[in-house]
């Protein structure tokens, strides 16, 4: 649907510009070439959906300033705007925080408490992009605004293109993956420092696929 509505309001933008330069008698075929090419690449930006199954959400923190310990979240969705020659133009994410893993049903539990996710009151962190701009040929800087524990902070993070490929029914598919550093008392997560570390690592990997 948002895919079919971006591709009508550029036809309307397109016919409304036309018609204007024509009722002021304008030259207009260099124009409405910029106009259309401008069309065709937006036109051709696609909703990929995050595939859950062949995605992950990792993390790492320090313990008692020794040793990294590190988690996952089990459930996440979203969707990254993408093709293949503009590149990444977008992306959401959502992370459901009561999916919290570390391989211990008692840290799992205390995770999942006020002491630091609150998933009763806040049972999703979420990153939804504001601008995107290229760093490389396969890399995006990607600013947006991050939420956790109810506090929304802005954050900027490169997002790497891993690959491109199909699923067994021929559907396209993209991959993506980031890395970043978060603080998280500056989210009102402060409970157990510096026995629990104050830097969280996370580590995305997003397998995708095209609607």
């Amino acid at each position: 649907m948002a895919k079919l509505m971006r591709t009508v309001l550029v036809g309307v933008a397109i016919a409304g510009a036309a018609s204007v330069m024509a009722a002021a008698g304008m030259r207009t075929t260099a124009v409405e070439r910029g106009v259309e090419s401008a069309a065709v690449e937006a036109a051709a930006v696609s909703d990929y959906v995050i595939d859950a199954v062949h995605s992950a959400v990792i993390f790492r923190v320090k313990h008692n300033e020794a040793a990294y310990n590190y988690g996952r979240f089990n459930t996440m969705d979203g969707v990254v705007m993408y093709d293949a020659a503009s590149g990444v133009t977008g992306i959401k994410v959502n992370v459901d925080t009561n999916s919290v893993d570390t391989a211990n049903k008692n840290r799992d539990d205390h995770l999942r408490s006020p002491d630091f996710f609150n998933t009763k009151q806040f049972p999703r962190a979420t990153f939804k992009s504001t601008s995107v701009k290229r760093s490389g040929d396969s890399s995006f800087e990607v600013a947006g605004e991050f939420t956790l524990n109810g506090v929304t902070k802005p954050i900027t993070v490169t997002l790497e293109h891993t690959g491109n490929g199909k699923t067994r029914d021929g559907k396209d598919i993209a991959g993506f993956e980031t890395t970043f550093t978060i603080v998280r008392s500056e989210y009102g997560m402060n409970k157990y420092l510096p026995g629990v570390g104050d830097e969280v690592r996370l580590m995305i990997g997003i397998e995708a696929v095209k609607q």
